[in-house]
């Protein structure tokens, strides 16, 4: 049942591939945005909080037709960066990180906000009164405190990425070997026929996957708590 074919295990690698440099790509901006919206006071907070959150209210497929406008070869962002710096995204397989990235960046972003918003800010002026710059009091104090909230982002974002769909096929295609991940290979195998071993293979690879990833974050978070506590 799990003797995968080559073309299914170049999708399970660019899966994961895909879904680890989404996840890695989008982890700054995203503790970036988290921490605005939830300690900045600027107008249009909530418009930004809006367009953050938009992937999870618009259907995929939408946002992904917005993506090829914007970093298509033909649209304003893409073309810019394929003339400059050569950067390609339509049709490769960057652009079903970005996709994915986008997807799952409101997640990300709400687990993290989450995670600043419970930081005791008692502790942060505490060490503020002890002389310490506010760059420094946020790696001293506020990461190691929302560090468990960021693993819970990125594992967040990390899932969604293996799970998306309507946003990467209509951004970059279903291409085996360049685009076609695991949702789309599955896809793939419900159009042909006896197409159903195959599609229930990469279903079990996925849940596994994806098993793994929760399994995975749950440990992280409860070390990070037990050597917090500790300390």
């Amino acid at each position: 049942m799990l003797d995968l074919t080559p073309d299914e295990w170049n999708a399970v690698r660019l899966s994961i591939k895909v879904g680890l440099w989404a996840m890695a790509a989008s982890l700054p901006f995203g503790i970036a945005i988290a921490l605005l919206l939830a300690r900045g006071k600027f107008w249009g907070k909530s418009l930004l909080n809006g367009i953050v959150h938009l992937p999870l209210i618009l259907p995929p497929v939408v946002t992904g037709y917005l993506l090829l406008l914007s970093f298509g070869r033909r649209g304003p962002i893409g073309s810019f960066l394929d003339e400059y710096f050569g950067i390609v995204f339509s049709f490769r397989w960057t652009g079903a990180a970005l996709a994915c990235a986008v997807m799952g960046f409101p997640l990300m972003v709400r687990a993290i906000r989450l995670s600043i918003e419970a930081v005791d800010r008692r502790l942060e002026a505490a060490a503020g009164t002890l002389g310490a710059s506010p760059m420094w009091v946020f790696l001293t104090v506020t990461l190691p405190l929302i560090l468990p909230g960021i693993v819970a982002g990125m594992i967040l974002s990390f899932a969604k990425a293996m799970g998306e769909f309507g946003a990467t096929i209509t951004f970059v295609s279903n291409i085996p070997g360049e685009t076609q991940t695991l949702p789309s290979a599955i896809y793939t195998f419900t159009q042909v026929p006896g197409g159903d071993a195959g599609a229930m293979r990469l279903t079990l690879i996925s849940i596994a996957i994806s098993m793994a990833a929760l399994v995975v974050s749950e440990m992280f978070a409860r070390r990070i708590g037990q050597r917090m506590d500790f300390e």
